[in-house]
């Protein structure tokens, strides 16, 4: 097998061909571009495996391979770009490629509505191939015209670009480091994109009027980047249809059409305030990133359903002011030791909280009085492994304990009748607390009426005996908290 090495501009890779590849390729060239039928380094049967041979015949199919580039300047005939993977790696190669496939499958695809697939260093590829400004088909071949291309990416509505981690294929080329321009796709519906460089994205923001679903994931290091890359050409900005306080350099218009945003999976740290730009979101997935803190999302009328598991937060201080409509909320995998500032998300229905550091059961009654939650997930924290968790929890949310299923799991009739023996123990010491306080108050006052006086400042107040006729009720649940 020979390894040849393709350099064009920075861009390097390799390809694997016997020698029976170049013979084939030969016969082709031979019958359809008439080159010389001598070129090809000879056949040889006596010796063919001697190292002396090998690297006689390496050098001379490389100078093969060079003459052949050198006679064919402008764009190499299809059957030697195939040959040396011109329509994997190589600009005019991938275009051509490209347009070819959408002659063949554009409309059919288009027709079934159907997510259309593609990498980065195609995009790249047709981005550079508009940008030299060179004619749509060099090739002379119709099937490879770049029209074909423009066609179909002014209809299509779901697209899909998907990148590599690492250097694609057998090439040096780092894909999450390529340029490309989406703005020509003029209808989309919904993107996804991932192992991009979000940075390097033109042309998304062209795509607002209709965008509803969008998702970018392992590209983003900001939530700028991608709703509003023009923000580093700013000083000051602010979203179309607001009041403008103060100088403003720029409006920035609004992601109108947009409803559900995926950018889980990043390395953002920070809710910014371009959450201003897309005002009619519904669902929202910041999971998987560095998020410290829940900020600007009061800015989000609209927003059902956030997803912010497996981030940093330590804290939800005054999360109700900025979700007053949440429905789902996702924070399993953070920080969070308190709940305290869930007593307040009235409309919560699912909440998951998995994977936390909660120990404490009182944490569970700021969210045991919200009238609309239904499933709880919190599994994984310290409190999950103490005994009788379920049922101590589900205790927390009092008549509601029916309704709730803990841990996807649903509660069962003998948890029911635990949690009702435990909202009785827990009833007990209520009355026990409203009976005691006001009988030492009534006490203490009819002590004060009959004999009125003076002492010292910062003197403690006398203490009256506790009455032994205390009524019978009381001593009954004294008994019973003793057991306990």
């Amino acid at each position: 097998v020979y390894i040849i090495q393709v350099t064009d501009g920075s861009h390097e890779w390799t390809v694997r061909h016997r020698y029976s590849d170049f013979y084939d390729l030969h016969e082709k060239l031979v019958a359809e571009k008439k080159i010389d039928k001598n070129l090809l380094p000879p056949k040889k049967i006596i010796g063919k495996n001697s190292r002396s041979l090998v690297e006689k015949r390496e050098k001379d199919l490389e100078v093969y391979l060079q003459t052949l580039l050198a006679a064919f300047p402008g764009v190499a005939p299809s059957v030697l770009a195939h040959f040396l993977h011109f329509h994997l790696y190589e600009i005019n190669g991938i275009t051509a490629a490209l347009a070819e496939e959408l002659f063949e499958k554009g409309e059919q695809l288009l027709g079934a509505g159907e997510v259309f697939a593609i990498g980065p260093l195609q995009l790249y590829a047709v981005t550079e191939q508009l940008q030299q400004g060179k004619p749509t088909c060099a090739s002379g071949d119709a099937k490879t015209d770049l029209g074909h291309i423009l066609d179909f990416t002014c209809r299509l509505k779901y697209l899909k670009v998907s990148g590599t981690e690492g250097p694609f294929g057998t090439s040096n080329i780092q894909e999450q480091l390529l340029p490309f321009d989406l703005s020509i796709f003029k209808s989309l519906h919904q993107v996804e994109i991932s192992h991009c460089g979000a940075r390097y994205i033109r042309g998304l923001v062209a795509s607002k009027p209709t965008l509803a679903t969008m998702s970018v994931r392992f590209s983003a290091t900001s939530m700028k980047e991608v709703l509003v890359p023009e923000a580093s050409e700013f000083d000051e900005w602010e979203p179309e249809g607001t009041a403008l306080e103060g100088p403003v350099t720029a409006v920035i218009p609004t992601w109108q059409a947009l409803t559900t945003l995926d950018l889980s999976h990043n390395s953002i740290s920070e809710i910014d305030e371009s959450v201003k730009l897309i005002p009619k979101i519904e669902f929202l997935d910041l999971s998987h990133n560095g998020v410290l803190v829940v900020d600007n999302l009061q800015h989000l009328y609209n927003l059902v359903h956030l997803d912010l598991s497996y981030n940093k937060l330590s804290s939800l201080e005054g999360v109700h002011t900025k979700l007053g409509n949440i429905k789902t909320l996702n924070l399993a995998g953070n920080l969070l030791e308190s709940l305290s500032g869930l007593h307040k998300l009235y409309s919560l229905v699912n909440l998951d909280l998995r994977d936390n550091r909660i120990e404490q059961m009182e944490e569970v009654r700021s969210i045991g009085s919200l009238p609309c939650l239904e499933h709880v997930a919190l599994l994984n924290n310290p409190l999950s492994i103490i005994p009788d968790y379920r049922t101590k929890v589900l205790a927390q949310f009092g008549e509601r304990a029916s309704e709730v299923c803990l841990d996807s799991t649903a509660t069962t009739e003998k948890e029911l009748d635990t949690v009702e023996v435990l909202k009785a123990i827990q009833k007990a010491k209520e009355v026990k607390s409203k009976l005691n306080n006001p009988e030492k108050k009534i006490i203490e006052d009819s002590r004060l009426s009959a004999t009125p006086c003076v002492r010292p400042s910062g003197s403690p107040p006398s203490v009256a005996p506790t009455s032994a006729s205390l009524p019978q009720p009381i001593l009954s649940n004294q008994g019973i908290l003793g057991d306990e």
